[in-house]
């Protein structure tokens, strides 16, 4: 099974233009985690085997933050899928595959 997680967390009760600080806390926590992910410019996706590690994972990014904030922003999406393994790249390789050299 493959358990993709695309999603974004952080403190709405913060001053200044970025939540940086806080997301860094949470994006090492997954790396510290052992499960796959990629970090981009709007949220984090992450792969797990199992619907209870990936809650597991989102649960635990809000135990990261809690003690920092009093509101947290949570936007969470999930697809899970039977029989299918190493999808945080194959889904990538699969679309680019159509694509061909986007240079030419």
């Amino acid at each position: 099974m493959s358990v993709l997680v695309e999603f974004a967390m952080f403190p709405t009760d913060k001053k200044g233009e970025s939540a940086s600080p806080y997301v860094s806390k949470v994006i090492k926590m997954i790396r510290e985690s052992g499960v796959p992910y990629k970090l981009n410019a709007m949220g984090t996706t992450f792969e797990t085997d199992t619907i209870e590690q990936a809650n597991d994972i989102i649960a635990r990014s809000y135990k990261t933050l809690e003690p920092h904030s009093e509101r947290v922003y949570a936007i969470i999406k999930m697809d899970i899928r039977k029989g299918a393994v190493d999808r945080i790249t194959g889904k990538i390789e699969s679309v680019e595959k159509y694509i061909g050299d986007v240079n030419s």
